[in-house]
């Protein structure tokens, strides 16, 4: 019994023990490698050696073991019974959403073909009703062409009865709404509305303007304008107070018509303007119309201007410009008073942030223009008579500058001479006479002769006559130009003066040559003052404000063309200031001072090395030993060189100018030491005696008494650095 029972029992754990070989060899395939023994580890954890050898505690295991496999028997059941359900579900799902969407994709079609039915029914009700509203719009437009129109005749008929009681003000506050109109109806495309209420406003305008002009030329009479003399006679009338509030009341009038004024103004000079005749590109912006009292105020004045310079009169002389010119300023000078008392207050009272006086300038300057400009078309081809208007009208420009006042904004005369005939024709002028006027000063007597040469104080540059000329005509013509407004004729200017030095420097070139036999001769010098006479003034030209402002000019306009010869690196330079516009012509000037200075110092060399040669054959060896001599002197044989060095140098110091001189001792300096120290000494085989002696001789303590002894010949007390 035992025996079977053990039998049992061991059979019971066979299979205990090979279930649970099954289950962790299973859960050792299916789970993570690090996991593969909590089986072995479950069994041997919880389940010890010791009582698995219990039936009972096999039995239990085994008992909890089915019951987990049962368990997971129902779960794997369930889930497979509940997985068709599900499919057919969703399948059943979709069935019924392809129905629908059928279902509407037929009730799509149907409401759209009948939509398109309905289309077509209702298309001839659309064009009906497009007609509909279009004459509904043409009367909308209608009615407002009508109402615009209709408040165009209130207008025109309020105007009319406030004129009728002489209601002024009323009447033109309704010209002033006909404007406002006008303005607000300019980008309308009712052309025969426009039109019309152009002329309305016109028509009203011109009467208003008329009967207020005819009341402020009568005023004005009483008040003695025009004043056309300093001696005119100014007493004030009896009714002096009368007249000043008529005055005042007229001038407010009519500065409150200049709106509607100026508009008629603009649209008849843009239905009649032509090409301009001035180059746009030398004009200053256009300057406003100028105001109704000043226009008033202006018209006897232009009827005398007419008068008297323009038709058969004799003051209207193509000769004398100067004759309307003059009379202008005079106009401008004697009215002054009246502008500034009666006129510029009524200004002031009506907020105008304008000037009477520039005002009247203005309006007589533009008389001046049209006369200046048809005289100076007929003066093309006469060098004599074009000359002299310029003359007449820089001179004009320059008094109504400066004693007027006239602001530099607004143009003047020298716009009209901007014009590209004018402006050639004035170079081409300055051209030919500076051409003759060098001729003349350069075949003149006194030309190489300085008219400063008595005055010591003021003769440190030697400058002969002719290079004195010559600077004061660049100078006349810089004074010329520098008043034009626009900075590229100033540097068409500028490059004639250009090649007024460069022609003037190649004269002097070829003077030199002609001279240059005797460099120590009394021309050759005022030749080379000449040259260094004016590149020093055009140094000092170079520092100018204007030439920095004609500098500055170069580089923003960036035309090159205007001075030829600047390339753009040069631009760079003048545009940080590192150069000036004359550094071309003073590389060319040092250049020629250069060779005539090295000309001269060899002429200087030559005649000393001839009256050095009894010094350089001098015997040494006669000579005394230096321990031998009491006191050390220059040798007999050296005097005719010293003289001679003494000789030229104060001849020299005569002709030459300080700087000059200065640069031609040292040349002659330093020439000479080479001559002495090399070609003098290698003339002869010198002892060790000859070479103490002459090292000592011509050491600079004999130099010095050398220098002390001749100074007071040649003034030489001015430069104590030798």
């Amino acid at each position: 019994m035992a025996a079977v029972v053990d039998g049992s029992r061991g059979c019971a754990g066979s299979k205990v023990s090979n279930h649970l070989k099954d289950r962790v060899y299973e859960s050792s395939e299916g789970a993570v490698a690090d996991e593969g023994g909590s089986g072995a580890d479950f069994l041997q954890g919880e389940h010890s050696s010791s009582s698995l050898k219990s039936s009972k505690d096999v039995g239990e295991l085994l008992e909890k073991f089915r019951e987990e496999t049962e368990a997971l028997e129902e779960q794997v059941l369930t889930v497979c019974s509940s997985v068709p359900p599900k499919v057919s579900a969703a399948l059943s799902a979709a069935g019924e959403a392809r129905c629908s969407l059928d279902e509407l994709l037929q009730r799509e079609e149907f409401i759209s073909n009948k939509l398109q039915q309905h289309l077509q029914g209702t298309k001839q009700w659309m064009g009906d009703l497009g007609q509909t509203c279009n004459q509904v719009d043409f009367i909308e437009r209608s009615i407002k062409y009508l109402k615009c129109l209709h408040h165009i005749e209130e207008l025109s008929a309020a105007v009319q009865q406030y004129l009728m009681i002489n209601s002024v003000w009323d009447a033109i506050k309704g010209v002033e709404s006909m404007a406002a109109l006008d303005c607000g109806l300019n980008q309308s495309e009712c052309p025969h509305l426009c039109d019309f209420l152009r002329k309305t406003l016109c028509f009203w305008h011109t009467i208003i303007k008329d009967r207020l002009t005819s009341e402020f030329e009568k005023v004005l009479i009483q008040l003695h304008w025009p004043i056309i003399t300093p001696n005119q006679s100014v007493t004030p009338p009896a009714n002096y107070q009368d007249l000043s509030s008529q005055l005042e009341g007229l001038v407010l009038q009519l500065l409150a018509l200049q709106t509607s004024d100026d508009l008629i103004s603009q649209r008849a000079s843009a239905s009649t303007q032509g090409p301009p005749t001035v180059s746009s590109s030398t004009l200053a912006s256009p300057a406003p119309p100028l105001c109704l009292p000043i226009q008033i105020m202006l018209q006897p004045l232009t009827k005398r201007f007419r008068y008297h310079f323009y038709g058969n009169r004799q003051t209207n002389s193509i000769h004398k410009p100067e004759w309307y010119l003059t009379q202008v300023l005079k106009w401008l000078e004697n009215s002054s008073t009246f502008m500034e008392e009666k006129i510029q207050p009524v200004f002031d009272q009506a907020v105008q942030t304008i000037s009477a006086k520039v005002e009247l300038c203005r309006g007589l300057v533009c008389l001046v223009q049209e006369k200046v400009g048809s005289d100076a078309s007929r003066m093309l081809y006469d060098d004599g008579l074009f000359c002299h208007l310029v003359e007449e009208v820089l001179q004009f420009e320059k008094d109504l500058r400066s004693n007027h006042s006239y602001p530099a904004t607004l143009p003047g005369l020298l716009h009209i001479l901007l014009e590209d005939a004018f402006l050639q024709k004035w170079l081409a002028v300055e051209r030919k006479m500076a051409v003759e006027k060098m001729d003349a000063m350069l075949s003149a007597e006194g030309a190489w002769t300085s008219q400063y040469k008595d005055i010591s104080d003021m003769d440190e540059l030697k400058a002969p006559e002719c290079a004195e000329t010559f600077m004061t005509l660049l100078q006349v013509i810089t004074e010329r130009y520098r008043a034009l407004p626009s900075p590229a004729a100033q540097l068409r200017f500028f490059g004639l003066q250009k090649e007024l030095v460069d022609d003037f420097r190649i004269r002097l070139t070829q003077v030199m040559k002609e001279e240059s036999r005797c460099p120590l001769g009394s021309r050759y010098c005022a030749i080379l003052n000449a040259v260094n006479y004016i590149s020093t003034i055009l140094r000092d030209w170079g520092d100018n404000v204007f030439f920095l402002q004609l500098q500055q000019a170069v580089v923003s306009l960036g035309e090159q063309e205007l001075l030829g010869s600047i390339e753009m690196m040069e631009v760079g330079r003048l545009a940080s200031l590192e150069g000036s516009l004359f550094d071309g012509l003073l590389s060319l000037l040092d250049r020629l001072k250069g060779d005539m200075l090295g000309r001269l110092l060899h002429s200087l060399m030559r005649d000393t090395a001839e009256k050095a040669q009894p010094y350089c054959q001098e015997r040494w060896l006669s000579i005394p030993a230096p321990q031998d001599q009491s006191a050390m002197s220059l040798s007999s044989s050296a005097c005719p060189m010293m003289l001679c060095v003494r000789d030229r140098l104060l001849n020299l110091h005569q002709v030459l100018s300080v700087s000059l001189f200065q640069l031609a001792w040292q040349g002659l300096a330093e020439k000479l030491d080479n001559f002495i120290y090399q070609e003098a000494e290698a003339a002869a085989a010198l002892s060790k005696k000859h070479h103490t002696m002459k090292t000592k001789e011509l050491s600079r303590q004999v130099r010095d008494k050398i220098v002390k002894k001749y100074k007071s010949g040649w003034g030489y007390k001015k430069y104590p650095e030798l």
